[in-house]
């Protein structure tokens, strides 16, 4: 293990005097200088200068396990087929699909006629990249009629994208329609107009507009515009059978819809039903009717049909279920194609417009599935994607005519990979509170479970994003270390349900935080692992989850990687003007107004938390350009902790200064990253 003593002084951020009182409670915040009074103007230089001193020190400390980094680095890329393709997706008279060159960060993508020619490169993404630190595709999506492409991309971590039109019988750009675009836009019926949200200077979702081709894109008309809720982003999308579409405004908590015709995006949107606090519902349209999911009268929601003429009538077609948690609706013309979860198990339910269902029925026992990309209204088999903690990612066609599954592609391991070697389980581990946490965990045949084993435990626990039972080639560069790898389905994730998100949001929070720490115990005790011997690792909200078991329970963890971590929690929910803050509440709770929500948040805020007492080594990433979890969350964090904890261990901070919230944009440059964590974690715990 490297000891900070080891190395050359660490940073040391000046304090300076800052504190507020709210609610009574005075806060004293020394780092808040951290944050750049011209953000998102990002120019002060002592917070500059600091920044690259921790990136320095980071560079420092790694440099004698470059070796090491670059191996697992070669070993990750090893296992990556170098021009690793998609299966071709039908929509009309086009097959389109995506592949790599050997050695290349970024894709091409390709098509070519359903009834067989030659292929067209419709967009080089290596040479969109050229020249630029960080590159991001966030839309593609190609007009009705085969002509037009309409791209966004975002090429310096903004998340604030160019929304490009590219003449695909000319195979030239012709129009750049906005700089500050995000979504997926939607194009017209007549492939002549394009639907499409922009962010304002606050990088929210605000509004839907239209642009028709040729016309001045200043002049784009305002379809919708969010001027009722500081929170809500707007988006839009398409219905399966391509004629509405809809716009939908909301936040993690509450939605609205409205459509339009895609034969006349200019009509005047039809609201399908008033937003309501805490309920969520979304649509799809076919046959004449419009689908709504929607939790109106069941946590785990319903799905219900409505006459377009009068949208705001639902009639129950699935009704709500304790067992089943309806998640999505895609309406095919043969088929409502319903993705559902069952005892935290994902399931795919095909129903008949008659009435008549099935479950498609999958090989093994614990898997993650979903419809992958389906863009045809009537296709003959529906495309769908699957892995497991042992199984590669795997694309099927599910063929309803004869009820099979036919494979199209097992993602290839070029450096071999043998099934039989590895063990998945699924445990469920009890809580302080009475209740039971998924834990999925996946380890080598030979892993002894004599409680000295280590492990790597990994978990998010927010915004009811359930973290998939997947496959990782990645993982194995642990796991053929004598690591078991396992995922903590936390309260926060919907994994269970959608009271399992509940019951870890707003003042039920701390349950996020008390699951993963019982859940640590449990696999202790269950003879996995012993304290001191568990790696854990968390980004964003999953970050906000480091913070605070790190605080809470530091005897645990051998190592902590925390990326992009949500730490200054409390100064965050309390600054209505930074883009997300308003539309986080519904998650976390309002601060500014609320006492006692002030109180909740103050009590486990990883950087008000931080206390006198010996932290485990940790690595933490942010980046310059990240609008979601913005730079100076981690840096504060780790100033505060350099001043406060009585350790030795090593305490990294690594600041991408030319990306946002995903970090390096390039395959390999993310996997570098992925390496120098890995390499972080075996150089303070050791392998076998």
């Amino acid at each position: 293990m490297t000891r900070a003593s080891e190395l050359p002084a660490p940073p040391v951020a000046a304090q300076r005097a800052h504190s507020f009182e709210r609610h009574g409670t005075r806060i004293e915040d020394p780092f808040h200088w951290l944050k750049d009074p011209s953000y998102p103007t990002i120019d002060d230089e002592d917070v500059l200068d600091y920044l690259r001193a921790e990136n320095a020190y980071f560079e420092a400390a790694m440099a004698p396990h470059a070796g090491l980094v670059d191996t697992l680095f070669q070993e990750m890329r090893g296992r990556i087929k170098e021009d690793e393709s998609s299966v071709p997706v039908r929509d009309g008279e086009w097959l389109y699909w995506w592949a790599f060159e050997p050695g290349a960060q970024y894709r091409r993508w390709f098509r070519r006629p359903a009834a067989g020619g030659e292929a067209v490169v419709l967009l080089d993404e290596p040479a969109e990249a050229e020249g630029k630190e960080y590159f991001r595709l966030g839309a593609f999506a190609v007009s009705p009629d085969g002509r037009y492409l309409a791209t966004l991309i975002d090429d310096n971590g903004s998340e604030r994208f160019k929304l490009r039109i590219r003449d695909l019988q000319a195979m030239r750009d012709i129009e750049t329609v906005t700089e500050v675009g995000i979504g997926t836009p939607v194009w017209a019926a007549d492939s002549r107009g394009i639907v499409f949200t922009e962010v304002n200077e606050n990088w929210r979702s605000y509004r839907a507009r239209y642009h028709r081709l040729g016309a001045d894109p200043a002049e784009a008309r305002t379809l919708y515009e969010e001027t009722e809720e500081l929170g809500f982003s707007v988006g839009v999308a398409r219905s399966q059978d391509r004629s509405l579409i809809f716009i939908a405004t909301g936040d993690n908590a509450t939605s609205e819809v409205r459509f339009v015709p895609a034969a006349d995006p200019l009509a005047a949107p039809v609201l399908i039903s008033r937003r309501q606090p805490n309920r969520q519902y979304q649509a799809d349209a076919s046959h004449g009717k419009l689908w709504i999911l929607a939790n109106d009268d069941h946590v785990n929601f319903r799905i219900a049909e409505a006459d377009p003429a009068r949208p705001d009538a639902w009639r129950t077609v699935i009704a709500g279920s304790d067992e089943v948690y309806l998640r999505g609706i895609t309406a095919f013309r043969d088929h409502l194609a319903v993705t559902e979860r069952v005892n935290g198990l994902d399931q795919i339910r095909l129903r008949g417009y008659d009435g008549a269902e099935r479950r498609i029925r999958f090989p093994e026992e614990s898997y993650s599935v979903s419809l992958g990309s389906n863009p045809e209204y009537a296709p003959a088999a529906y495309r769908l994607s699957y892995t497991s903690m042992v199984t590669p990612p795997t694309v099927y066609d599910y063929l309803p005519a004869a009820d099979r599954l036919e494979t199209l592609k097992v993602q290839e391991i070029p450096s071999g990979y043998d099934a039989s070697r590895y063990r998945t389980e699924r445990l469920m581990l009890p809580t302080r509170d009475g209740r039971q946490v998924p834990v999925s965990i996946v380890y080598r045949d030979d892993f002894a479970k004599d409680g000295n084993g280590r492990l790597f435990l990994y978990a998010y626990g927010a915004y009811g994003y359930a973290v998939p039972p997947s496959f990782s080639t990645n993982r194995f560069s642990l796991i053929d270390r004598g690591y078991a790898f396992a995922i903590a389905h936390i309260r926060g994730g919907d994994d269970l349900g959608y009271q399992w998100f509940l019951d870890g949001k707003l003042a039920s929070r701390t349950n996020t935080f008390n699951d993963f720490i019982d859940a640590a115990r449990g696999l202790v005790a269950a003879g996995y692992t012993r304290p001191g011997n568990i790696a854990i690792q968390g980004g964003s909200a999953g970050g906000s989850l480091m913070g605070v078991v790190a605080n809470e329970a530091p005897e645990l963890w051998g190592a902590v990687v925390a990326d992009v971590p949500f730490v200054d929690i409390l100064n965050t929910m309390l600054d209505d003007s930074l883009p997300l803050t308003p539309g986080e509440w519904p998650e976390w709770g309002n601060p500014i107004t609320d006492p006692e929500a002030f109180r909740y948040i103050l009590s486990y805020s990883p950087y008000e938390n931080v206390r006198a007492q010996a932290y485990p080594p940790m690595l933490v990433t942010g980046g310059l350009n990240d609008p979601r979890v913005t730079y100076w969350e981690p840096a504060k964090w780790v100033a505060r902790l350099r001043t406060v904890k009585t350790d030795d261990n090593l305490l990294l901070m690594k600041m991408n200064m030319g990306a946002g919230h995903g970090g390096q944009s390039g395959r390999w440059s993310r996997l570098r990253e992925v390496a120098e964590a890995y390499a972080f974690v075996l150089t303070q715990m050791g392998s076998d």
